[in-house]
C-alpha cells in the first residue's frame, strides 16, 4: 500500500510540474543553476547571470549556461527579451542534457538562436534535426554534422522579424515529440522534425552580450500551432 501511494504521489508530482507557469519568479534563479566553466578554478568568479529590476539578465561574459532544474517535454516556452545595449550573441537551449560536450562550454542540445539578425536559427549541439530544403539551410550535405567544424547551424525562415535593439523581442518555441517550432514576433522563423531528443531541460546563454529577458513562461502543449 505504501508503494501505491508513494507511486501515485510521483505521478501527481510528474503531472504538475507541467502546469503553466513562469520558470522566472522575478526575484531569483530558484529553480535554474549556473554551469559557468571559469568558476571552476576560480568560484569568486562573476556570475553572468543575474537579477536587476525585475529581469533576469545574462550579462554575457564569463562565459556559460543557465539551465533550468528540472527537465521538460511538449510545452510551449514564451521569451520575452532584448538585448541591453550593443546588439549581440545568445541563445535558448532546448532539450539540454549533458554539460560541456561542445568546446568545454555547450552542452548536448538544440539551440535556438537569438543573435541579433539571426534570430530563430538552429544549431545542433551533438542534437540534430530536419528542416525543409535543408541543403540551401545548411550547406553541402556531406560537411553536415553535430559537433566540432560540421556544419551545425540551419538557417532560419527570414531575417527581418526581429525589433530594433532595445525594443523587446517575443520568441516562442514550441517542442513536441521529435518537432520544434520558432515564431519570432509573430512570424514563423523555423521548424523542424525528426529532432534526435524530445525532452530536456532548458538553458540560456551568457555569450558575450548583454541580455535582458522579461518573460519565460513555460505551458504544456498537445499539437503544434498551425501559423
Amino acid at each position: 500500500m505504501k508503494r501505491y501511494y508513494a507511486l501515485l504521489l510521483l505521478i501527481t508530482l510528474s503531472i504538475s510540474s507541467f502546469a503553466q507557469k513562469s520558470l522566472f519568479n522575478g526575484k531569483n534563479l530558484n529553480g535554474w543553476h549556473v554551469d559557468v566553466p571559469a568558476m571552476d578554478k576560480k568560484p569568486d568568479t562573476i556570475n553572468p547571470f543575474i537579477v536587476r529590476n525585475g529581469m533576469l539578465v545574462s550579462l554575457g561574459t564569463p562565459g556559460g549556461h543557465l539551465i533550468t532544474d528540472k527537465i521538460y517535454k511538449n510545452y510551449q516556452l514564451t521569451v520575452q527579451y532584448r538585448f541591453a545595449g550593443k546588439p549581440g550573441n545568445c541563445g535558448v537551449l532546448v532539450h539540454s542534457s549533458t554539460p560541456r560536450v561542445l568546446y568545454g562550454m555547450f552542452p548536448k542540445s538544440l539551440e535556438v538562436q537569438m543573435q541579433h539578425q539571426d534570430a530563430g536559427d538552429f544549431w545542433c549541439i551533438e542534437e540534430d534535426i530536419t528542416v525543409p530544403n535543408m541543403l540551401a539551410r545548411r550547406g553541402p550535405k556531406e560537411n553536415w554534422g553535430i559537433n566540432g567544424d560540421k556544419l551545425r547551424r540551419i538557417k532560419n525562415l527570414t531575417d527581418d522579424s526581429e525589433k530594433p535593439v532595445g525594443e523587446w523581442n517575443t520568441m516562442i518555441i514550441q517542442c513536441l515529440n521529435n518537432e520544434v517550432k520558432v515564431w519570432v514576433n509573430g512570424t514563423l522563423v523555423n521548424y523542424g522534425t525528426n529532432c534526435t531528443a524530445s525532452s530536456g531541460q532548458i538553458a540560456l546563454q551568457a555569450e558575450g552580450s548583454e541580455v535582458e529577458f522579461k518573460q519565460l513562461d513555460l505551458k504544456p502543449i498537445k499539437a503544434l500551432s498551425k501559423s
